[in-house]
């Protein structure tokens, strides 16, 4: 396997000491480890992803961008990203990232035994653990106000880049409400391109635009949600069902084992946004939520807390339903009838 040059340069590599093999396996992309010696002698290893698909450069700078965010926040969290950009031989896109280790001797490692800062990706003998459990670093992030962007006055709802879910670019349009950005960049958003891939169901979309007319603004509306103080924009994964967790040495042997998390799509957005696919797929325990909302407290009124996680539930469903066809209509509809019902008049 031949490192592309556009690599190479964009990371000032040695090319005589520079090695790159096929690692691991991902849906939408081939895989790679990098390794290469410094000139004092140690090696660095990275982790890379390349497509030629046209959606690809959007896709991968939308994980570059959402891997550094949260990687700000909760360095043992995520490997930090390195570079993407696109070969200038054959257009060919890469993204380019610390190496996560996560095989099995990693999964086998007790979880007393967290995590690595991450920082250069290199392989220190010493890297101290964070002693951080992954409910006590979600929390963390879900706790930490998300930057004000350039050219506002506060933190804003919705992100720099496009990000992908699945295979599903996002807009992230930024919003000063969460119920707005919410409505139009996910549900609205969602529906146009389910209806593009499977067809008019004029059910369905009648069913989604009673959500966003009238659930939406009743259950998550910034002038009900704590008191009226509304909520204040984190980083969010995004796309943090269990296949998107694990445990791993950032940077790779010699770095101290913890609980990581991978392939983001990442937003500015309400805390609990995060529970929806996390609550869809499940493999997250009592003990889990127990110690997350002991540090990350629910969101008031509290008895509407389950209906809120069902509320971001439903974008997920939508987008698989959107991805994988009619299988996952039946949850949506439920979760739509369900809302509507409470909070439909």
């Amino acid at each position: 396997m031949k490192l592309d040059t556009t690599v190479i340069q964009a990371l000032s590599l040695d090319p005589s000491s520079t090695t790159v093999k096929s690692h691991g396996s991902s849906s939408f992309n081939a895989t790679a480890k990098i390794s290469t010696t410094l000139q004092d002698g140690t090696q660095k290893h990275l982790f890379m992803k390349t497509s030629p698909g046209k959606n690809a450069e959007v896709m991968f700078r939308g994980e570059h961008a959402s891997l550094n965010a949260i990687h700000a926040v909760v360095p043992s969290l995520c490997p930090a990203s390195r570079y993407t950009g696109v070969s200038k031989d054959d257009g060919t896109a890469f993204l380019v990232t610390d190496f996560l280790d996560t095989s099995s001797s990693c999964s086998s490692s007790s979880s007393s035994s967290s995590s690595s800062s991450g920082g250069g990706g290199g392989n220190s003998e010493d890297q101290k653990p964070s002693g951080m459990s992954l409910a006590a670093k979600l929390a963390k992030l879900h706790t930490t106000p998300a930057p004000t962007q350039a050219g506002y006055a506060n933190p804003m709802f919705g992100f720099p880049e496009t990000t992908c879910c699945g295979d599903t670019p996002q807009p992230n349009g930024y919003e000063a409400s969460w119920a707005k950005f919410y409505a139009r960049n996910r549900l609205s958003a969602i529906l146009e391109k389910c209806e593009r891939n499977n067809g008019q169901d004029a059910e369905f979309r009648g069913l989604v635009e009673r959500i966003v007319d009238k659930v939406v603004p009743r259950l998550i509306g910034d002038e009900h949600l704590n008191g009226g103080k509304g909520v204040m924009p984190v980083v969010i994964h995004g796309d943090l069902w269990s296949g998107n967790k694990g445990r791993g040495r950032i940077g790779g042997k010699g770095a101290a084992v913890e609980d990581v998390v991978f392939d983001p799509s990442a937003v500015y957005g309400h805390s609990e946004y995060e529970l929806g696919i996390m609550n869809m797929f499940g493999g997250f325990g009592k003990g889990f939520f127990d110690e997350y909302h002991g540090l990350c407290p629910k969101t008031r009124p509290v008895e509407e807390y389950g209906d809120r996680v069902s509320l971001y539930e439903l974008y997920h469903h939508m987008n698989h339903f959107t991805i994988f066809g009619s299988s996952y209509r039946s949850g949506a509809v439920s979760i739509m009838k369900n809302l509507i019902r409470k909070y439909g008049d």
